[in-house]
Protein backbone atom coordinates (compact mmCIF):
# COMPACT_ATOMS: atom_id res chain seq x y z
CA UNK A 1 0.00 0.00 0.00
CA UNK A 2 1.36 3.55 -0.91
CA UNK A 3 1.84 6.00 1.36
CA UNK A 4 -1.73 8.17 2.44
CA UNK A 5 -0.71 11.90 3.25
CA UNK A 6 -4.13 12.67 3.44
CA UNK A 7 -4.53 13.02 7.34
CA UNK A 8 -1.43 15.50 7.30
CA UNK A 9 -2.24 17.80 4.19
CA UNK A 10 -5.71 17.99 5.74
CA UNK A 11 -4.37 19.20 9.32
CA UNK A 12 -1.83 21.38 7.30
CA UNK A 13 -4.83 22.78 5.56
CA UNK A 14 -7.10 23.67 8.51
CA UNK A 15 -3.73 24.92 10.54
CA UNK A 16 -3.28 27.37 7.56
CA UNK A 17 -6.82 28.63 8.04
CA UNK A 18 -5.95 30.20 11.30
CA UNK A 19 -6.67 34.32 11.55
CA UNK A 20 -4.68 34.60 14.10
CA UNK A 21 -1.39 34.59 11.96
CA UNK A 22 -0.87 37.32 9.25
CA UNK A 23 -0.26 35.02 5.56
CA UNK A 24 3.11 37.15 5.92
CA UNK A 25 3.82 35.25 9.64
CA UNK A 26 2.99 31.86 8.41
CA UNK A 27 5.48 32.11 5.79
CA UNK A 28 7.95 33.14 7.99
CA UNK A 29 7.54 30.41 10.46
CA UNK A 30 7.32 28.01 7.93
CA UNK A 31 10.48 28.49 6.54
CA UNK A 32 11.92 29.34 9.73
CA UNK A 33 10.84 25.44 10.75
CA UNK A 34 12.38 24.09 7.07
CA UNK A 35 15.47 26.33 7.56
CA UNK A 36 15.94 24.79 11.47
CA UNK A 37 15.48 20.63 9.82
CA UNK A 38 17.30 21.44 7.62
CA UNK A 39 15.12 20.53 4.25
CA UNK A 40 16.66 21.99 1.72
CA UNK A 41 13.72 20.85 -0.74
CA UNK A 42 11.29 22.11 1.64
CA UNK A 43 13.35 25.57 2.27
CA UNK A 44 13.68 26.14 -1.50
CA UNK A 45 9.80 25.15 -1.82
CA UNK A 46 8.77 28.13 1.13
CA UNK A 47 11.09 30.76 -0.52
CA UNK A 48 9.44 30.69 -3.87
CA UNK A 49 5.91 31.07 -1.76
CA UNK A 50 7.25 33.53 0.23
CA UNK A 51 8.59 35.74 -2.38
CA UNK A 52 5.29 35.30 -4.50
CA UNK A 53 3.54 36.66 -1.23
CA UNK A 54 5.55 39.28 -1.53
CA UNK A 55 8.22 38.93 0.33
CA UNK A 56 11.85 40.86 -0.61
CA UNK A 57 15.04 38.64 -0.26
CA UNK A 58 16.03 41.07 2.24
CA UNK A 59 13.41 40.08 4.82
CA UNK A 60 14.25 36.73 3.92
CA UNK A 61 18.23 36.98 4.79
CA UNK A 62 17.32 38.75 7.96
CA UNK A 63 15.43 35.87 8.59
CA UNK A 64 17.57 33.55 7.69
CA UNK A 65 20.46 35.54 9.99
CA UNK A 66 17.56 34.86 13.07
CA UNK A 67 17.37 30.99 12.44
CA UNK A 68 21.18 30.84 12.25
CA UNK A 69 21.64 32.96 15.54
CA UNK A 70 18.62 31.11 17.52
CA UNK A 71 19.67 27.43 16.64
CA UNK A 72 23.47 28.77 17.42
CA UNK A 73 22.35 29.89 20.65
CA UNK A 74 20.67 26.64 21.49
CA UNK A 75 23.96 24.38 20.26
CA UNK A 76 26.00 26.70 22.56
CA UNK A 77 23.13 26.32 25.10
CA UNK A 78 22.85 22.39 24.56
CA UNK A 79 26.55 21.84 24.99
CA UNK A 80 26.79 23.66 28.17
CA UNK A 81 24.40 21.51 29.78
CA UNK A 82 25.73 18.85 28.33
CA UNK A 83 29.07 19.21 29.76
CA UNK A 84 27.72 20.00 33.15
CA UNK A 85 25.61 16.88 32.98
CA UNK A 86 28.65 14.90 32.00
CA UNK A 87 30.85 16.65 34.88
CA UNK A 88 27.83 15.60 37.44
CA UNK A 89 28.07 12.06 36.68
CA UNK A 90 31.57 11.47 36.40
CA UNK A 91 31.64 12.92 39.86
CA UNK A 92 29.09 10.36 41.01
CA UNK A 93 29.90 7.37 42.51
CA UNK A 94 28.53 4.44 41.10
CA UNK A 95 29.94 1.35 43.07
CA UNK A 96 30.03 -1.97 41.10
CA UNK A 97 28.04 -0.98 38.38
CA UNK A 98 31.31 1.46 37.58
CA UNK A 99 33.61 -1.26 37.88
CA UNK A 100 36.05 -1.02 35.22
CA UNK A 101 35.01 -4.85 33.28
CA UNK A 102 30.75 -3.87 33.53
CA UNK A 103 31.67 -0.20 32.14
CA UNK A 104 33.58 -2.33 29.15
CA UNK A 105 30.76 -4.98 28.98
CA UNK A 106 32.37 -7.24 30.79
CA UNK A 107 30.08 -9.21 32.60
CA UNK A 108 30.43 -12.26 31.89
CA UNK A 109 34.02 -12.40 32.87
CA UNK A 110 33.57 -10.70 36.28
CA UNK A 111 30.49 -13.38 37.10
CA UNK A 112 32.84 -16.61 36.02
CA UNK A 113 35.20 -15.11 38.46
CA UNK A 114 33.16 -14.82 40.99
CA UNK A 115 32.43 -18.50 40.89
Amino acid sequence: MPYDGTLVLEYLQKTHETGLLSEREKHLVGLAVTMTRGCQVCTQGRIAKARAAGLSDEVLNALAAVVAAVNAGVAAATAREAFQLADAAAAETCGDACAAGVMAGNTARRGSAAR
